[in-house]
């Protein structure tokens, strides 16, 4: 593993000593669907926010506060905490239409696959570490709180790499808590049959970041895509970089 991730000044040759595993999150760090989901997010809360009056509109910083990295459900509920608004839960396939926690969520699912429907392209950094770590016999999987992961890898070209995820669906069907548990996380350790760890968390959201931190992982890569370096290291990163093949 130490061939494969090589260190720079800011990187620890004992970070990498022994890991089996890379445990990928998905949007920010394998595909830029992340900016995809700030952009749905937006639609959707200028939409209902329009007709809620007394109400601040929605801010670029609400996705990070609020929203990223989390269950598509939980930030709903957390943004509309966040301006003081309650709404009934809603049942699972509520109408989009419908002013619910599931039907804001619901409709803002429908705004992100209209999106990415015409095709997604993934990051030519994190491909080429992918593509590294295979080669030398890593095992990896992909652990998101979207629900939408494998539609995502499929429009990215991804999916054939991957015969472990963990994503929202599988963790509404296992009741794991989302991020910043580690639950997630540590299912996909062991589908992979491998203790925590010797595995390594890859994140881009300080959510995830928080989810490698408080489980027994091998270390956490933070991949600035906007949350901030200092951000992240403080939600407990071993490391980060703004793009994967800085450690090639």
């Amino acid at each position: 593993m130490t061939e494969l991730l090589k260190t720079s000044h800011r990187n620890s040759p004992q970070s990498w000593t022994g890991a089996s595993a890379i445990l990928f999150d998905l949007d920010g760090v394998l595909t830029p669907t992340a900016i995809v989901h700030e952009r749905a997010w937006q639609e959707l809360f200028d939409g209902y926010l329009a007709s809620v009056p007394g109400k601040a509109g929605y801010r670029e910083s609400d996705y990070f506060d609020h929203i990223d990295g989390k269950p598509r459900f939980d930030g709903v509920r957390d943004f509309l905490t966040s301006r003081g608004i309650e709404l009934p839960e809603g049942p699972t396939d509520d109408n989009p239409d419908n002013e619910t926690v599931q039907g804001l969520g619901n409709r803002k699912n429908k705004i992100f696959n209209d999106i990415v429907s015409s095709g997604v392209d993934p990051y030519a950094g994190s491909v080429r570490f992918l593509e590294a770590a295979l080669d030398r016999g890593l095992k990896v999987a992909v652990v998101s709180s979207s629900r939408n992961a494998p539609s995502v890898l499929r429009a990215a070209g991804l999916d054939v790499h991957f015969p472990v995820v963990v994503d929202g669906v599988v963790a509404a069907a296992e009741g794991l808590p989302g991020k910043p548990s580690p639950a997630t996380y540590d299912y996909a350790a062991r589908l992979l049959e491998l203790p925590s760890e010797a595995c390594v968390v890859v994140e881009d959201a300080v959510s995830g970041v928080q989810a490698g931190s408080a489980g027994n992982f091998h270390s956490v890569i933070g991949v600035d895509r906007g949350a901030g370096r200092q951000t992240l290291l403080a939600a407990g990163a071993t490391l980060v970089v703004n793009d994967l093949d800085e450690l090639l």
